[in-house]
Parts: structure tokens; C-alpha cells; sequence
């Protein structure tokens, strides 16, 4: 039996039990080692291991007692393998929650069940849909400090989900939990029998998975050329990189892109040996018919089917950086293996993290994890899909030109802020 494998995030404010959550999936599905455990009981106060301790692992975290950094954890079940990116709470840390959910599938929002939704909360919901994450649990954590009582849980399962909704989430499921006693965490708990739905565990191991990008119009954005000159292959030239989207195949009537020269695809190098065919997200050297120019940066992709090239670039965007970025700002666009110049044209909305998912027009700037929409207009054509045809290749980084530093992750195509009304 094939097992497959989810990429996951966990969020939520600071105190929320992130890593404790984390710590308890590890410990009660056996996949921590003994000298981990050992360890973490040496490391903690009192008779009780804080599980905490086996994700935070930087230094200045066991002293803050918060998680600062995005910490990839990998375990698995007989039923299926995780990839976990346990994300920072602060606010000040937001960009790394984008960071680890960029690439998930799900991702787990944890609210204290005293103090209930509050801003982060809604703005974890926020970035959740501005990446598109297709699956959302609410973990309503320690359950056990009001008394498990359902109308808790009740209310703030509610007000989460009507706001996620509104601004587009697709699926969220909300389980009452205790990460620290363990209910229903990945077992069941015997003081909520008012629950019947998964345990968290349960819900990791059966949710749908598995990306569309080999269903999409293939997308291979090209990270190297390769001439060997060698006596064996004198006239060798490949184009190395990874596919983004699709499936490439022998024969392919294809469009070097932003050029639109067209070729044929003639060969396809996997880990050394030459295959008919390829997929996302498999990486590969990619030979062609034609002497055409083609270098790092250049996107190939089927001539019938390749993404739209513009110099004008509509998108949502989560600003990173404390310094503000403003209309008229030059900036260095990133997308994939291509980096042009820019100008941000317009900043025509931001969003708003009151109670209800607000807007609004035409901020002045976008200042540290700010949600809002821009236009950007490039130096140089750039192929680029819509974000929510494709995740991998209608995302994009802001950068400073001067010092290198990243300002702003986008999703190109929105041209407003996340709500679905």
C-alpha cells in the first residue's frame, strides 16, 4: 500500500499550545526516540515532561518560552507521513507563518479557549486564505482550564468559522482539545463525550491530500544551462531545473518563455538516465530541438497552454518587513528562477483584522504583516500564472534592490484583498 504525505502548519497566538500540540502528536503516535524523550524529561520541571521542549529547540525559545522560528518536524503513522511546520505566534513573526504554509495542505489554527478569537487568531485565518490552504482545523485548546464545557468550544468554533468563511476558506473543522492532558489529540476524550467528531490525529491521517500541480499545464522554470563539451557529448546542451506544474513528455511542442520562440521537447535526463516523460515536482534536464536562447530564468511550457506574459502585475500581498512599502517604491521581483525590477504602480487596498473582514482603499503604505493588494509594474516581461490556478507559479517575493532584504511574499492575480463576499 502506497502511504502518501501531508504538509501541515500549526498557528496561533503566543501561549496557545503550539509546540505543546506538536509535542504531544510526536509523543502519543511513538515518534519520538527514547534519547529525545530522556531528554526532554531531564530538560523539564516537575514530574511531567514538557513536550514543548521536543519542538523548540532554539536556545532563546526554551527562554521565552515562545517559538521564534519555523521548525519542521517529520513523523509518520502506518496510514500516512507528515511534514509539520510548527510556525512562530507572535505577531512580530507573522512572515514565518507564511513561510510554513506556503507550501501546506492544511494548517492547524489553535486558539486558548479562555481568551478565545483574537486579532492573531484572525489574521492566521487571513494568511490561511490569502495562500490558499485547503483545509483549516480550529483547535480549541486547553479545554481542560474551562472545565471542557461544550458551550466554549461552541462559540468560539462559531465566530471562527464565520469569519473564515468570509474570507474564503474552504473547509475548516474545529476540534476541542487539551494538548497538554492529550484529548483528543489523538485520542479520544473521555471528558467531551458531548464531541463526535476526529480526534486531531484522526483528521491528519484522513483528510484529502495530494497537489493538483500534476493535473495543471506544465510549468519549468529553467535554474541552469548545461554544456558539458565533453568527447562523448560535444554538442550536449540540457536545461536543468524543477518542474513546477504539469507533466513534461518526448515530443512536446513547447514555448520558451518570455521569448514565445517555440521548440520541441527531444530528451529528458532523470537522476541520469533518459525518460520519456516527467512531473512535478521531479527535478530534471530538459533537451530541446531548436538552438534557441534560453537561460536561467526562462520559463518552458506547452505552447497551447503557457501562462500569460506581462509587465503588469496585479496580487495580493502580505508585506514582511518593518519597513513600510509605499507606491512609487522600486523593488526586485522574484519568481521562481527569474528576479526583475519593478515599481510598486499602487497600493489599492488593505485589509482590516476588526471582528468582521473589512477593507481599506488606497492605504498610503503597507507597514509589517499587512495583508493588501498592489500593483506592480515590471522592468522586463515576466510569465507568471494566477495564484489560484497554481500555487507554485503565481507566487512571488518582493525584494529591497539595496541590501537583498525580502519586503513582501504576493499571489499574483487578486486584485483584492481576501473576502468572499
Amino acid at each position: 500500500m502506497t502511504v502518501d504525505t501531508l504538509r501541515l502548519a500549526t498557528a496561533g497566538s503566543v501561549d496557545d499550545g503550539k509546540s505543546t500540540l506538536v509535542g504531544r502528536l510526536l509523543h502519543d503516535s511513538k515518534s519520538v526516540l527514547t534519547d529525545q524523550l530522556e531528554a526532554v524529561v531531564r530538560a523539564s520541571r516537575g514530574d511531567t515532561p514538557d513536550l514543548a521542549l521536543l519542538t523548540d529547540g532554539l536556545r532563546a525559545e526554551r527562554e521565552q518560552g515562545i517559538t521564534i522560528d519555523v521548525a519542521y518536524r517529520y513523523f509518520a503513522t502506518a496510514r500516512r507521513r507528515f511534514i509539520l511546520a510548527d510556525t512562530p505566534g507572535h505577531v512580530q513573526y507573522t512572515r514565518n507563518m507564511v513561510t510554513g504554509a506556503s507550501t501546506a495542505e492544511l494548517a492547524v489554527v489553535l486558539v486558548d479557549a479562555r481568551n478565545g478569537v483574537v486579532e492573531q487568531t484572525r489574521r492566521h485565518a487571513a494568511v490561511a486564505a490569502l495562500l490558499r490552504v485547503p483545509h483549516v482545523v480550529l483547535a480549541v485548546n486547553k479545554m481542560d482550564l474551562v472545565g471542557y464545557r461544550e458551550s466554549v468550544f461552541a462559540a468560539i468554533a462559531e465566530e471562527f468559522t464565520a469569519y473564515a468563511s468570509e474570507l474564503g476558506v474552504p473547509e475548516i473543522t474545529a476540534v476541542p482539545i487539551s494538548a497538554l492532558a492529550g484529548d483528543n489529540v489523538v485520542e479520544p476524550s473521555v471528558r467531551m463525550d458531548w464531541y463526535g467528531g476526529p480526534t486531531v490525529l484522526e483528521h491528519l491521517e484522513t483528510v484529502p491530500v495530494g497537489t493538483d500541480a500534476p493535473l495543471l499545464p506544465a510549468r519549468f522554470p529553467v535554474q541552469y544551462v548545461i554544456r558539458p563539451q565533453t568527447a562523448e557529448h560535444p554538442d550536449y546542451r540540457g536545461y536543468a531545473g524543477r518542474i513546477a506544474a504539469g507533466v513534461l513528455r518526448v515530443g512536446d511542442r513547447v514555448a520558451v518563455l518570455p521569448s514565445g520562440r517555440t521548440t520541441t521537447v527531444t530528451g529528458i535526463d532523470l537522476l541520469g538516465r533518459s525518460v520519456d516523460a516527467a512531473w512535478a515536482p521531479q527535478s530534471v534536464t530538459v533537451l530541446l530541438a531548436d538552438d534557441v536562447d534560453v537561460s536561467r530564468g526562462d520559463v518552458i511550457a506547452p505552447a497551447d497552454a503557457a501562462p500569460a506574459v506581462t509587465q503588469d502585475v496585479e496580487a495580493t500581498v502580505c508585506h514582511l518587513h518593518e519597513r513600510p512599502l509605499r507606491p512609487g517604491d522600486r523593488v526586485l521581483l522574484k519568481h521562481g528562477t527569474r528576479t526583475v525590477g519593478a515599481v510598486v504602480r499602487e497600493l489599492p487596498q488593505k485589509m482590516g483584522l476588526t471582528r468582521r473582514p473589512s477593507r481599506q482603499d488606497r492605504p498610503d503604505s503597507l507597514g509589517v504583516n499587512d495583508i493588501g493588494s498592489m500593483v506592480l509594474r515590471t522592468f522586463e516581461p515576466v510569465p507568471m500564472d494566477p495564484y489560484a490556478r497554481s500555487r507554485g507559479t503565481g507566487a512571488f517575493l518582493l525584494i529591497d534592490p539595496a541590501d537583498g532584504a525580502t519586503l513582501t511574499a504576493g499571489m499574483a492575480g487578486g486584485g483584492r484583498v481576501p473576502l468572499s463576499r
